[in-house]
């Protein structure tokens, strides 16, 4: 271990060899918690995994200079190191050159008049998944909301005479998938040998996907026709402005993968919790209604109006404030200070939006959608929010997230009231973003 970083504090708990690795994995399910009591120790916190020494970043501001001020000095970690045999080179692990060169060819794809487009097939998915329910249904609304996104999102990815196959691949193992990924990623190599069923499912449904999404590729390259308004024959049809460089299948295979797991967990889990907390709270469940009432009635939600739906965007806000990534990391490509310590080249830098976000006042235990009001927000700083990252690396998706999820929200409570069942009490699942490990909720008609 360097000797600079021998002077930041250290977690507590750790044991000589293992440092917090056996803490980490006997205590898994409580990750959240030992993340977020990480800010108690300081502005900067050295956790052991095994040997290997990670920097803990515990304060909003720290986070923004190691994501935005800093940048340059960082690189993708051990993190996305792992998750790279999961998801090749997509945005999330590429080397930043090569993340710079596909974010200006994707970038189109998430233009306003390219979610416009998505728009509508969010909404339909949002009317038909209303439209299915039944009054008194019983709904496990976790698995339905990440269903939901799931499918809207591959709806969206691939044209519908040749995605058909491919939504039902996406259907089925992104959730095998999602479910291990995180503590995959977070705990060594060797146990992903190990012969257990939990990693027997998460290789074989990787594997699927991969197979499937470069059948569509190969099928789409073979048709040439490259004129449909989903997100893989843009990125088909897309070419660098200098050099004309167009994007290999593998890389427009990596970038989709990339896309279906960050896009399906956030949109899926956000909903989930939404539901939850708004059935928790009849003021701003009753707010949520007149608002909808008054902007779409019983019409379809369009993106035009996921603009004037200002309170049910604030109930997102405040939700994804709640609820928000787990674990992110950079790597130091150089010599760097961050919060008053020398950090050496190589060093791990961990940080998590879930706890800095949780750590936002001294009020933030409470859900409050008015937090998000705008004179409100002036009052806090700009790097106390960021739930879709900043700088260069952010999400390139997070109006095409913020869209559905308003729009979802809207079509669904413009028809039910969703009333959980007694009995239950909903915990965070470690995931890359923390989701209800079971939410039973009965469907209620608004006239009920």
């Amino acid at each position: 271990m360097a000797d600079e970083l021998r002077t930041i504090p250290r977690a507590p708990g750790a044991l000589p060899g293992l440092g917090h690795i056996w803490q980490l994995w006997r205590r898994r399910r409580e990750l959240l918690r030992f993340v977020e009591a990480l800010g108690d120790t300081g502005p900067l916190v050295r956790v052991d995994v095994g040997t290997l020494p990670i920097l803990f970043v515990t304060r909003p501001e720290l986070a923004h200079e190691l994501m935005v001020k800093k940048a340059g000095s960082f690189e993708k970690g051990r993190l996305f190191t792992r998750m790279r045999p999961m998801v090749g080179d997509g945005l999330a692990t590429a080397a930043t050159e090569v993340n710079r060169r596909h974010r200006r060819l994707m970038q189109p794809a998430f233009h306003r008049a390219r979610i416009a487009g998505y728009g509508e097939v969010m909404s339909s998915r949002a009317i038909a998944l209303a439209e299915s329910w039944t009054p008194g249904q019983l709904l496990a609304v976790d698995q339905v909301m990440g269903e939901h996104a799931i499918e809207t999102l591959a709806r969206t990815m691939f044209s519908a005479d040749i995605g058909q196959a491919a939504v039902e691949v996406v259907r089925r193992d992104v959730p095998t998938i999602l479910k291990n990924m995180l503590l995959r990623a977070v705990f060594p190599p060797f146990l992903d040998r190990l012969p257990i069923t939990a990693n027997r499912e998460f290789d074989a449904a990787a594997a699927r996907l991969r197979q499937v999404i470069d059948e569509v590729i190969a099928a789409a390259r073979r048709s040439g026709d490259t004129d449909h308004p989903d997100l893989l024959s843009m990125l088909l049809a897309a070419r660098d402005a200098d050099t004309g460089e167009a994007l290999t299948d593998t890389e427009v295979r990596d970038e989709l993968v990339t896309i279906l797991f960050a896009g399906t967990e956030t949109a899926g889990s956000t909903l989930a919790w939404a539901f939850h907390e708004i059935a928790g709270h009849p003021e701003v469940e009753e707010r949520l209604l007149l608002e909808i009432d008054a902007v779409v009635a019983t019409r379809p939600v369009a993106l035009d109006d996921v603009a004037k739906l200002e309170y049910t965007g604030r109930v997102i806000q405040e939700v994804l404030r709640q609820h928000s990534v787990t674990l992110l990391m950079r790597r130091a490509v150089e010599p760097v200070e961050l919060g008053g310590y020398a950090i050496p080249t190589g060093t791990e830098v961990a940080f998590s939006l879930y706890a800095l976000h949780r750590r936002l006042d001294p009020d933030a235990g409470r859900f409050d959608p008015d937090r998000w009001l705008p004179e409100r927000r002036q009052e806090l700083s700009r790097a106390s929010f960021m739930p879709f990252g900043a700088g260069g690396r952010q999400c390139i998706g997070d109006a095409y997230a913020s869209a559905e999820m308003v729009i979802t929200l809207a079509a669904v409570l413009a028809r039910w009231r969703l009333r959980p069942e007694p009995g239950h009490t909903p915990r965070e699942a470690v995931a890359a973003m923390p989701h209800p490990d079971h939410l039973p909720m009965r469907v209620v008609p608004r006239s009920g």
